[in-house]
């Protein structure tokens, strides 16, 4: 260990007065410093994790509602205007409100959840303890991050009770619709107010991203050369390299949009007519604001699997009780993912009438981000290969990950392909495609590293048979829900509609919805199970009393069991 991290002495030795106060002064801590207004890396990683959790149960709630209404367009379900009134007046959801949850429930999950709530706890976490740092290089920036993260909250959230409603145009928001306050209620003052919740996430992603390149790069202890970090903490530096690079990007064209709907211009608005009558704007294109957001949107994928690829390679990697195979190679792999990521944006446009030799272009490229994805894969299974392998939770939720990022991830070679995409574009295809590669297989990424690291954490262990039973329902119901959904997609099944009941050719497919409605109520029962878990075992659990549990080769098992406030008794 280096100079930094020399044992601190105790009030009172000859050390001199400085190290005296500064000791004193994170041990007399009130509550709201400590808890609430931390600067303690540690406390700002749980403060994350914990506001992720609650915003997964939002996000979640609001699929399952949906999914009740695509599995049983037919019935009633008094229970729903009890919660939203006017808005699912006589049982059923409104079509307006539907869109709307569909537009929240993919708002929260991918950024608010996915994004802050994966990066935000195990960045935290993670880097200055598995780099030997003190801290984060600013502790104040970190603390901004997580508190404009909570301001983002406050104003979504706040967009679901307001009379309007919340945005409704699609997680992607899309002008027109979204541009034009008039188009429908879900555009009016929900819309603006889910621009500014984007805007603090953006501000909070940067502030973080640009924190955690700055530990990474500058504070890492004596011998951690580059080449020595664990892949976790590589992963999380391309992730937050990624995010200050991208998200830029998507606050402009959000800021444009934000124009468009309350100061007169016209960047996304040309030749619209409403009810018969002409707009006066000129000019703009609808297209632009696509390629702006997925500029952001398409790196977006890897700012939500690239964490999870870092810590379900440690997990494997520890609970195989082997090196992880091919560390360079796995380091090329990211980096070359980091790459190409901001390369394929458009093979979410193939059918915006988009030049066929660019789209082609973007086919090659999007096709290229397969080879390293595929390296990744056979290091995981080639470390688990012969490996003295521990079953815990933690390793068979990195084992899942593993399992739906293949399975998932061929589905997207399809897509890749701008001649299939063409047929598969907007249909339910696209929808389980994503949601398994990008969305199951991320939490479960996540569900990993909270089961490895929650001793860590909070000094204690989960419940494991909760674990297991959490693990096994969460596996086979994520497959029992999206695998069959590819083949509606096929079918030319379209997404985001409310009720495809009238539709006789989707007529084979009742009974199917029907099984995956059911299938996402009791997964979401499970995950609530795991919160319940969780929560428990933070005052409940049983105690860690090893310094390292798991046999792992990185510092933060190093330090105390429960590690005081910037690693002081280092």
């Amino acid at each position: 260990m280096s100079d930094a991290l020399h044992i601190q002495p105790e009030v009172g030795t000859t050390h001199g007065a400085h190290h005296d106060e500064h000791h004193v002064h994170h041990h007399k801590e009130t509550f709201i410093t400590k808890y609430i207004f931390s600067q303690d890396h540690k406390t700002i990683g749980k403060q994350f994790l914990i506001t992720g959790i609650i915003w997964a149960i939002i996000g979640g709630l609001f699929s399952v509602l949906f999914r009740l209404q695509l599995g049983f367009p037919d019935q009633t379900f008094p229970i729903l205007e009890t919660f939203f009134g006017k808005w699912a007046e006589g049982g059923r959801i409104k079509t307006e409100f539907y869109y709307a949850l569909v537009t929240m429930h993919g708002t929260v999950l991918v950024f608010f959840v996915l994004t802050a709530g994966l990066s935000g706890t195990f960045a935290n976490l993670l880097i200055p303890l598995q780099v030997g740092a003190r801290d984060m290089a600013s502790p104040l920036m970190n603390m901004l991050s997580y508190w404009f993260f909570f301001m983002a909250s406050v104003v979504m959230i706040a967009s679901m009770f307001i009379q309007t409603g919340p945005a409704a145009g699609g997680w992607t928001v899309y002008p027109p619709l979204s541009a034009l306050g008039e188009a429908s209620i879900g555009s009016k003052a929900g819309m603006d107010m889910w621009i500014i919740a984007m805007a603090l996430f953006v501000v909070s992603q940067l502030l973080a991203g640009l924190n955690y390149v700055s530990t990474i790069l500058n504070m890492r202890t004596k011998g951690m050369s580059m080449t020595r970090l664990p892949l976790t903490v590589w992963a999380l530096f391309f992730t937050a390299v990624l995010g200050i690079l991208s998200f830029p990007v998507l606050l402009s064209g959000l800021i444009l949009l934000l124009f468009d709907r309350n100061l007169g211009t016209s960047f996304y608005l040309s030749d619209i007519y409403i009810v018969g009558q002409a707009l006066p704007n000129e000019g703009g294109s609808a297209i632009l604001f696509q390629h702006l957001f997925w500029f952001l949107g398409h790196p977006e994928v890897y700012i939500i699997l690239l964490p999870a690829m870092g810590m379900v390679s440690e997990v494997l990697s520890v609970n195989s009780r082997k090196p992880i195979f091919g560390y360079m190679a796995m380091l090329g792999s990211m980096f070359a993912i980091c790459i190409l990521a901001f390369l394929v944006w458009a093979h979410h446009m193939f059918v915006t009438g988009l030049n066929p030799f660019l789209g082609s272009v973007f086919v090659l490229l999007t096709l290229l981000i397969a080879v390293p994805s595929a390296i990744k894969v056979f290091n995981w299974l080639t470390t688990l290969w012969r490996g003295n392998i521990r079953f815990t939770p933690a390793a068979l939720f990195g084992i899942g990950f593993v399992s739906l990022f293949i399975s998932g991830g061929l589905t997207g070679i399809f897509l890749g392909n701008s001649t299939i995409d063409i047929h598969l574009h907007d249909t339910m295809f696209v929808v389980a495609h994503f949601h398994i590669v990008m969305g199951v297989a991320s939490f479960f990424g996540m569900f990993a590293g909270v089961y490895h690291w929650f001793p860590k954490m909070y000094g204690r262990y989960m419940n494991n048979t909760l674990g297991y039973i959490h693990f096994w329902v969460t596996m086979v119901g994520a497959y029992l829900i999206f695998w069959p959904i590819h083949y509606q997609g096929l079918a030319g099944m379209p997404r985001r509609y409310l009720d495809k009941s009238v539709w006789v050719n989707f007529s084979q497919f009742h009974e199917l919805d029907k099984m995956i409605t059911v299938v996402s109520i009791i997964v979401f029962a499970v995950q609530l199970m795991f919160v319940f878990n969780f929560f428990y075992s933070i005052f409940k659990g049983r105690k860690v009393t090893t310094q390292n549990p798991w046999g792992a080769t990185t510092l933060e098992w190093t330090t105390p069991i429960n590690p005081g406030h910037r690693q002081l008794d280092w």
